[in-house]
């Protein structure tokens, strides 16, 4: 549910604190839900045409006194959905009601914070969390990636199209520095089947970013914050199926249904695949392959860069049982072939190179409310990643951009002669609970990660490096004591302990003979604790000032320390960094009048950062290596606005400005002062944002038939794509300007049909990310959705 969807019913809700009548002869009770069944605090119950009425408690339920003998209107209300008439008759004794919602046909292309669905819990949430309704976005094109490129201070770039290689960065903090969850269960080492810019947004209900400080019930060695992926909570049948086509030959199919009997019995089906040709125009400097002739500044298509996957998550178990809420066991599959185009940069082009991944995952989840004990919740899921994936090099060409190449009639590869196929074994377990009594909550959660990467050469299989060790294992834990105010104010103080051991080989040469290598078996133990504290507090009811600060460490991922074998090389020598974390908001909803509303929200930000990881290029500028980065400082500023007019008009704005600077004066061995000491932090964006506006026109072309119109405007000012003080060219990223507009038409009654028309980069300027790669130019594309619940 919305913030102002929420908040803005704390006035109505102060209008209705005295008894409704003073003679209580009929009483009803009854539930209020939505079309999925699910139930919706504070809904305002009003009697109509009276001034008295009460709101539905958390879940979902209400009792109401009712004048005897007298036929009464009672008006259930919430922002976002229809007002609901029940007519109580004179004659009708006391019953339970059970009310249903419809959802209002507003903005589609809206992109909309939520809070949390509980009343309470918004008021006491001192995190600094923006929550994304998804659902909202169910009839666009968009991946998980791009619905998150949306939301003040995170920026979401890519190496290429359609399942490229992807860098978030949050305030800042960029790729493994924030962690990503579904459903609480971290997403470290799905592989390439199973990202976020290939995930399609339907999957999610709401997606949740915490920005700084992460709850200790999602379990996480974050430096910077996290993202939670909340999928559907399944209480019925539905189907909800789509089809997009679009330019660069890019097809997206996805289905979500489920089953649910009355027994409790659930199955659960999600699946989705994507296919691109990405075969998008950039423009580079080429050289004639036979005559070395040098033709700069040439506009020519990407032909290597053709990606698909396929993947299909099903759960089958049971809910709302005496010992399980849900108990869920279940299967994630899938498989995607990457044609590999370019390097690190544009410079290198491969015309043969691939690489194909699978996914192979049981899963298991259980969550139990009031376990043993009422107020003691319990949430266990566990997975088990037994996917593979494999990098095949093994033509032995040099092309260019013209699709010119020379054959070398040797054995040899485009850039490592190899068919290696490894397996990145990974086990994850997550365990948390949760004791709420009065104004006191405890949590305790433990997150254990185990990773163990397994390979062979078929064109090498006496290579005996492949059998060194590639392993690592992390745990944290993680403890907190929150503390509420009469829902006006909360505090919580947490601590957490991450500990890391990584198992792996260092080749030397025993005899000083040339060729002579041996392998000396290495173990690494890390062991930090880390401490914070939140807080909340409401000055008035429609103002919320929030405060955090923590000290936070982050472990060396897997793929930073062995390499990802594509454009990623290892590095074993990366140590955990760490970091304190500050940060301010304050966030204000004001309805102006019945028809205009404005919110309006104010984060600053500070991060101070010791061994701070990033990536850079190796050293012959080939691939990029992630480095330690001895400390670095980052002080930053958001805001977001938002204006809605009824249901008709809504816009809608947010920046972000930050500063990373480089801390480190002198650097290890240097007695002077380092040349780039307090230089902007090269290759990241440091000022951008989004604006949007939508019309909605319900009932448009008959009763039912819904259109709306959304706009979406991206800002990323130009950047630096090396240390400033090392070259002359100091912007060397230019400004860049993306403007997307969206069409839906929107019919039927039980089942909804939605017939949708995106244009993304209007004007095709030119967008560049990750070490200045250029991405795809103006897109077209068409989607038709048929949903039923």
């Amino acid at each position: 549910m919305q913030y102002n969807k929420i908040l803005s019913l704390v006035f109505l809700c102060l209008l209705f604190t005295q008894p409704v009548f003073s003679q209580q002869d009929r009483v009803f009770s009854g539930i209020v839900t939505d079309q999925q069944d699910q139930a919706i605090p504070g809904v305002l119950v009003k009697v109509h045409g009276l001034n008295t009425g009460l709101v539905t408690d958390l879940e979902g339920k209400f009792t109401i006194h009712l004048p005897a003998s007298k036929e009464v209107t009672l008006d259930f209300s919430f922002l976002g959905y229809k007002t609901y008439q029940e007519v109580i008759a004179a004659s009708t004794n006391g019953k339970k009601l059970k009310i249903q919602l419809v959802e209002e046909t507003t903005d589609l292309q809206e992109f909309t914070l939520l809070g949390k669905s509980e009343l309470s819990e918004i008021r006491e949430r001192a995190f600094n969390v923006e929550v994304v309704d998804a659902r909202k976005l169910h009839h666009t094109n968009l991946d998980l990636g791009h619905a998150l490129d949306r939301v003040s201070g995170v920026r979401v770039r890519e190496s290429g199209g359609v399942g490229s290689r992807m860098n978030f960065s949050l305030n800042g903090f960029s790729g493994k520095q924030v962690k990503f969850f579904i459903d609480g269960i971290p997403m470290d080492d799905f592989g390439s089947s199973f990202q976020l810019n290939n995930i399609p947004i339907n999957l999610a209900e709401r997606i949740e970013v915490y920005k700084g400080v992460v709850p200790v019930g999602l379990g996480a060695d974050a430096l910077g914050g996290a993202v939670n992926i909340v999928t559907k909570n399944v209480r019925k049948n539905y189907v909800d199926a789509s089809y997009s086509y679009g330019s660069f030959n890019t097809h997206r199919s996805v289905i979500n249904t489920a089953f649910v009997a009355e027994s409790g019995f659930t199955f659960q089906l999600n699946a989705f695949q994507n296919y691109s040709d990405n075969n998008y125009w950039v423009d580079v400097d080429v050289s004639d392959i036979e005559t070395g002739k040098y033709y700069p500044n040439q506009r020519v298509r990407r032909f290597h860069d053709t990606y698909h996957n396929e993947t299909v998550i099903t759960q089958l178990g049971v809910q709302g049982k005496p010992y399980a809420d849900k108990l869920l066991i279940g299967l994630t599959a899938g498989k995607n072939y990457s044609e590999v185009q370019t390097g690190a940069r544009l410079v290198s082009v491969f015309g043969q190179w691939h690489r194909r991944g699978t996914l192979l995952m049981p899963t298991f989840k259980y969550q139990k409310r009031d376990l043993f004990t009422k107020g003691l919740d319990l949430n266990v899921n566990a997975n088990y990643n037994f996917g593979s994936e494999q990098n095949i090099d093994t033509v032995n060409r040099r092309y260019n951009w013209f699709q010119q190449y020379k054959e070398y009639d040797v054995p040899g590869g485009e850039r490592s002669y190899t068919l290696y196929k490894f397996n990145n074994n990974n086990a994850v377990f997550t365990a948390n609970a949760h004791y709420n009594f009065g104004i006191h909550t405890f949590a305790i959660s433990n997150v254990f990660n185990s990773f163990n990467r397994m390979g062979s050469d078929a064109l090498n299989p006496e290579n005996d490096k492949y059998e060194q060790p590639r392993k690592s294992q992390k745990n944290i834990t993680g403890l907190s004591y929150q503390l509420n105010w009469e829902e006006k104010a909360s505090v919580s103080a947490f601590t957490k302990i991450y500990k890391q051991t990584n198992y792996f080989t260092m080749s030397y040469n025993p005899t000083g003979d040339y060729g002579d290598v041996a392998y000396r078996n290495e173990r690494e133990n890390f062991t930090y604790p880390g401490y914070g504290i939140t807080g909340s507090y409401f000055v008035t009811g429609n103002i919320q000032a929030k405060a955090s600060f923590e000290k936070s460490y982050r472990l060396p991922e897997p793929e930073e320390l062995f390499g990802d074998m594509v454009n990623l090389q290892g590095n074993l020598d990366l140590k955990p960094e760490t970091s304190y974390n500050y940060n301010l908001g304050l966030s204000i909803w004001k309805q102006v009048n019945k028809d205009h509303r404005i919110d309006v929200s104010a984060n600053g930000f500070y991060r101070d950062a010791k061994d701070f990881i990033r990536a850079r290029l190796n050293n012959n500028q080939a691939m990029q290596v992630m480095d330690n980065l001895y400390s670095v400082t980052n002080i930053g500023v958001e805001g977001d606005i938002r204006w809605n007019y009824k249901s008709l008009l809504s816009a809608g704005a947010n920046i972000t400005y930050q500063d990373l600077r480089n801390n480190t004066e002198f650097e290890e061995g240097q007695t002077a002062s380092s040349i780039v000491y307090r230089d902007r932090v090269p290759n990241m964006p440091y000022l951008f944002g989004n604006a949007d506006a939508s019309l909605m026109l319900q009932d448009a072309f008959g009763k039912g038939n819904d259109f709306n119109f959304g706009y979406n405007l991206l800002f990323v000012h130009a950047f630096y794509l090396y240390w400033p003080s090392l070259g002359a060219e100091k912007f060397d990223v230019p400004q860049q300007l993306s403007h997307d507009v969206n069409f839906t038409y929107t019919t039927g009654e039980k089942g909804r049909l939605q017939l949708i028309a995106e244009c993304k980069n209007l004007l095709d300027s030119k967008h560049y990310d990750n070490f200045s790669l250029q991405k795809p130019g103006r897109s077209f594309s068409g989607k038709i959705r048929y949903f039923i619940y």
